[in-house]
């Protein structure tokens, strides 16, 4: 069952930083980054059981080519996104609100 996702402003923010940095670095790699993204948000809001906690009842989605972690909480309806960070970056990073 596929559930709604709402992508928190934190996290939106995220997305468009690196998304940004990303078409800085080469041009159309953002979109390719944006692409990734948008494919592990599909598959999180279809089987959000199949990634890990990462503490109790936060998941987290990881990007594919590119370095960058989900974080989010689901349930039965929802799937509510927190951030998206940086993997080399401190994971508590989105509990701080950055």
């Amino acid at each position: 069952m596929r559930r709604r996702l709402f992508v928190l402003p934190a996290a939106r923010d995220d997305i468009a930083a690196a998304a940004n940095w990303y078409n800085a670095s080469r041009s159309g790699l953002g979109a390719t980054f944006l692409n990734s993204i948008d494919e592990l948000l599909r598959r999180i809001a279809e089987a959000p059981q199949q990634f890990p906690e990462v503490q109790p009842d936060v998941r987290r989605g990881l990007a594919g080519r590119f370095p960058y972690g989900v974080y989010f909480l689901a349930t039965e309806k929802r799937v509510d996104v927190l951030a998206v960070i940086h993997l080399h970056r401190d994971p508590e990073t989105w509990k701080r609100g950055r």
